[in-house]
């Protein structure tokens, strides 16, 4: 059963926190959807821990973890925390007062069951649903940062500040959150955008409260909010994860994604396991006009950016597949022509057994196309950021093979002029990641590192072998 995770940051609302719990838990949810409730008190000074702890007590048939921070952090610190300790599918931020209404939450969270949507905002200005006349000021405000947010993330929201966002739970947990007060919520629109995440709407009904009764955001947070748009339109951090991070910057150099496709598709046939595809930024140059073409991958915010990306391609089939794992590889034994592994095996920690778990996949005289990074000497902080376990050698990589049963074709050297770059950035300056802005320059030149490349006198940054399924039984 799928879980939905309220999550409540919570500071000074003794009046109203105890009467919220009994709605959140009293709201009706979709059809065989459990729910689990993460308050996270922001160091409150008044009873506020005392009355949840109380409500947990009267209420232990319901799932309720309290947090306490040990200081006043704010409010983006609070919704954070209950972020990183949320175990369900799917997540709803909910305020401790009582404007916002859990009766509503099946209304919100039905684009993302439905399967249509990452993201789901309840807007309170959609013409539709009822709210409380307040401040002109503010509503004016909210207008200005929702125009900017939509600016920078090019979307077309018509309340960015709701406190009703909804979404995939592990998308979130993925994303790098700073803001530890209001502006959370600019940067939460900002990020799901830049990551490409399916975002929708859909109104809800508003019951705000004046300062007098105890709102709490102000004119301060108005220009805090400004600058975490800008910060967020321009920031690298989108991906707590370093690999995710250099797929995201990669996918920024089409040129050069154009240029590695071109170079393998030759040796592909027309039933293609790709493994590792990532997010697509190979998979999209090399599917069109096969009959088949099978895209996979282990981690599941990739297959699902894959599915949706491919999803008007007949021919492409997204599927989990761990590159360690006999049972994940059984489906596809002795059924495809030829599987495709870029920037895969590096990444494993027994490289030859998932070759063997390859083999099997192919057909007889089947062909692998095989893309590692190549000298050990050029090995630094890069790989380590992205997951490399090791790099290879032209000699090592061809006994590699034969050991495991592939006669290796040919031996082609890919991507010498990155090579000085990529020893620099990762041996002397020790960095860790990938830059967007120098990837997008190095990408407009890549019609002349076609034409130079192969010219250049040093060994290459990859190599990629052609190797074709041994059987000996056919000799």
């Amino acid at each position: 059963m799928a879980a939905l995770s309220v999550l409540i940051p919570l500071y000074n609302e003794e009046e109203f926190v105890g009467e919220l719990l009994r709605r959140v838990v009293a709201a009706p949810l979709p059809e065989d959807l459990d729910r689990e409730i993460i308050v996270v008190d922001d160091c409150s000074n008044d009873g506020s821990a005392e009355v949840v702890q109380d409500f947990m007590a009267c209420h232990p048939e319901v799932r309720i973890q309290l947090i306490r921070q040990d200081r006043n952090r704010g409010k983006g610190a609070a919704i954070r925390a209950a972020i990183n300790a949320a175990t369900g599918e799917y997540s709803i931020i909910q305020d401790a007062d009582l404007e916002y209404d859990p009766n509503e939450y099946a209304k919100v969270l039905g684009p993302l069951l439905e399967g249509d949507a990452d993201v789901v905002y309840g807007s309170r200005f959609m013409p539709a649903g009822e709210r409380r006349v307040l401040y002109y000021w503010h509503s004016l405000a909210n207008q200005f940062l929702t125009a900017m947010c939509n600016i920078a993330a090019d979307v077309n929201l018509t309340d960015m500040e709701t406190c009703y966002k909804a979404f995939r739970t592990r998308l979130a947990q993925s994303i790098p959150i700073q803001s530890d007060r209001f502006g959370i919520d600019p940067e939460l629109t900002v990020k799901f955008a830049r990551r490409g995440a399916r975002m929708f709407e859909t109104p809800i009904t508003y019951h705000g409260r004046t300062y007098e009764e105890g709102k709490k955001i102000g004119l301060s947070d108005a220009f805090e909010a400004v600058w975490v748009i800008v910060r967020s339109r321009f920031t690298r951090k989108i991906y707590n994860d370093g690999g995710a991070s250099a797929l995201d910057a990669l996918s920024g150099a089409p040129r050069f994604n154009g240029w590695l496709a071109a170079t393998v598709a030759p040796y592909i046939g027309e039933r293609v396991l790709e493994i590792g595809a990532g997010i697509g930024n190979i998979t999209r140059h090399l599917c069109p006009n096969r009959p088949v073409y099978i895209a996979t991958d282990i981690d599941p915010e990739y297959l699902r950016q894959l599915r949706f990306r491919f999803r008007h391609r007949p021919s492409v089939h997204v599927y989990k597949l761990d590159g360690e794992s006999a049972h994940d590889f059984a489906p596809f034994e002795g059924q495809v022509d030829s599987v495709v592994c870029l920037n895969v095996l590096e990444h494993i920690r027994d490289d030859s057994a998932s070759l063997s778990l390859i083999r099997r996949a192919l057909i007889p005289g089947g062909r692998l196309v095989l893309l590692v990074p190549n000298d050990p000497g050029i090995f630094g902080t890069l790989d380590e950021a992205v997951g490399h376990y090791r790099r290879y050698t032209p000699e090592g990589l061809a006994t590699l093979l034969a050991n495991v049963g592939f006669e290796l074709q040919e031996l082609l050297r890919f991507n010498r002029v990155s090579r000085p770059g990529w020893k620099f950035t990762g041996r002397v300056l020790k960095s860790k990641t990938l830059s967007p802005v120098g990837l997008r320059i190095f990408d407009k030149f890549v019609w002349l590192w076609r034409r130079i490349d192969a010219r250049l006198p040093w060994e290459p940054v990859s190599i990629i072998a052609i190797a074709r399924r041994a059987d000996w039984s056919l000799r």
